[in-house]
């Protein structure tokens, strides 16, 4: 199974998104930001946390608009699957490959903890391994992880099951707790709390290692 994690000036959650991606079985690549192509045959694109271009402008406008992100968009048209964590997330957003838009902390800090999740759907091929309902402990880091998106919005994604994942204690102020989302195929998702953080014992805390072996899977399978 072939993954590629995006690279972008100032990324710093890539390497540990390739780690939890390799434990679960994947052949993972590194490709710059500045490549205008993916590898070929490539199943699964990862799009890493950290600080794309330094947050200039906004958080991930101008990651949005790079070279490897119309490739990265080329693949989601043909029915790949992508991911992306944390200022991932705001990526996906600012490319227009997932609805709605990640805003400042209500509480205007950073925020850097573990936060409670719950599994909101095990209809996709990142939470298949886990159960509906199911409460885990991942961590968070971010400023900008106030999930928003107008009512109309809002109503589809719950409607069409497309919530992920949802805060039990609503820590930045996200709409209806939502801490990650599914696109319409749901082959796309974006959350801002970081599983691959919690993907090894080393880190304490396993609980993100299923959303990689459930995706490694759905993608052998489908």
């Amino acid at each position: 199974m072939k993954a590629a994690v995006l690279q972008f000036p100032g990324s710093n959650c890539d390497r540990d998104m390739a780690v939890a991606l390799r434990n679960a079985g994947a052949d993972v690549t590194m490709v710059w930001h500045k490549d205008a192509q993916l590898p070929e045959g490539l199943d699964i694109v990862g799009v890493p946390g950290g600080f794309s271009y330094g947050d200039y402008l906004r958080c991930g406008a101008i990651a949005a608009n790079s070279p490897i992100t119309t490739a990265l968009k080329a693949h989601v048209e043909r029915g790949g699957y992508a991911f992306g964590i944390c200022n991932g997330f705001q990526v996906l957003t600012e490319a227009k490959l997932l609805p709605g838009a990640l805003l400042r902390n209500q509480g205007v800090k950073y925020i850097c903890n573990t936060q409670e999740l719950i599994v909101e759907t095990t209809d996709s091929a990142y939470t298949a391994d886990y159960a509906q309902g199911q409460r885990i402990q991942i961590p968070i880091a971010h400023h900008d992880g106030n999930y928003t998106a107008d009512k109309d919005t809002l109503d589809r994604l719950e409607g069409e099951g497309r919530v992920a994942f949802r805060y039990g204690a609503n820590p930045n102020g996200s709409d209806r707790d939502i801490a990650g989302i599914l696109s319409e195929n749901r082959r796309v998702l974006g959350m801002m709390p970081h599983p691959e953080r919690a993907a090894e014992p080393a880190h304490g805390n396993e609980d993100g290692k299923a959303f990689f072996t459930s995706l490694l899977a759905a993608v052998v399978s489908a």
